[in-house]
């Protein structure tokens, strides 16, 4: 990996697991320029490829075997993950409830719903009938773009302040795994022009979000704070995954300007502590 001043010399390999909605492809990568960015810093990178709207469970337990597969194939004593989304809750579950945390060192969460959300509580009350139709509708969708299980409605009821309570008490945090959540909000609606309709409704119910999930939501171990654009449309849901390939504004001063250097500044934490 080089002595390179602004390389980043970390002891192991990264898997980065995606979130719901979307999925790891060759040539449309869920993660836009950032993956690109850390491999040209020395990181080795690898993906978790778990289905887009896969139940938590059926995702944790394909991440089990990535990480396998990952460990066999580099011969890695361990991983650093980094998560975004519900793909943080779904390495938890493969490290805690599925036995894989001999393997991971670290695990970095991007706005995941630790602790649920009052938002999806509150919606959750709409017809059962409704929410079911809609959720079928989406799983053909997702079986015709390559999901092999897709659940929607068991993953959109993993998003519910109840199953996270749950959920925490049975996946605590793992002795001898290093722990770091980060959360994101925009500035307003008008931040994302594909989150503009979502914003508002989340914020009547919690406040400030990146368009889906509050602070609140995604405060875990080791909270790097709350990053805030520099600009005036802050940073998206969208925006943490680099959805556009590019920096968020050319802007300088307090705040972020390119998701990117948010990852690098994560990877960075782990080289110092030695993982």
């Amino acid at each position: 990996m080089g002595n390179d001043v602004n390389g980043i010399n970390l002891k192991y390999p990264v898997l980065m697991v995606h979130g719901m909605g979307f999925r790891d492809r060759k040539h449309i990568n869920y993660w836009g320029r950032i993956p690109g960015v850390l491999e040209k810093k020395g990181c080795k990178i690898y993906y978790g490829g778990q289905d887009a709207n896969g139940s938590l469970e059926e995702n944790g337990k394909h991440l089990k075997k990535r990480i396998r597969e990952i460990i066999d194939l580099t011969g890695a004593e361990k991983l650093n993950v980094i998560a975004h989304s519900k793909g943080g809750m779904e390495i938890r579950y493969a490290v805690s409830t599925l036995g894989m945390g001999k393997w991971i060192a670290s695990v970095t969460t991007m706005n995941t719903p630790h602790n649920g959300s009052e938002t999806v509580d509150a919606l959750l009350k709409l017809p059962k009938g409704l929410i079911r139709f809609g959720s079928k509708c989406t799983d053909l969708w997702m079986k015709l773009l390559g999901d092999r299980h897709p659940d929607t409605y068991g993953a959109i009821h993993s998003f519910t302040t109840a199953y996270a309570k749950r959920f925490n008490e049975e996946n605590p945090d793992m002795e001898g795994i290093y722990y770091q959540s980060y959360g994101f909000v925009m500035k307003n609606a008008f931040s994302d022009i594909f989150l503009s309709w979502t914003y508002p409704v989340v914020y009547h119910f919690e406040g400030e979000n990146d368009g889906l999930l509050a602070p609140r939501a995604v405060k875990w171990t080791n909270f790097q704070g709350v990053y805030r654009g520099n600009s005036n449309r802050g940073i998206s849901h969208c925006d943490q995954v680099d959805f556009r390939r590019r920096p968020m504004t050319g802007k300088e001063g307090e705040g972020v300007s390119d998701i990117v250097d948010v990852y690098v500044e994560a990877l960075k934490k782990l080289e110092k502590i030695g993982l």
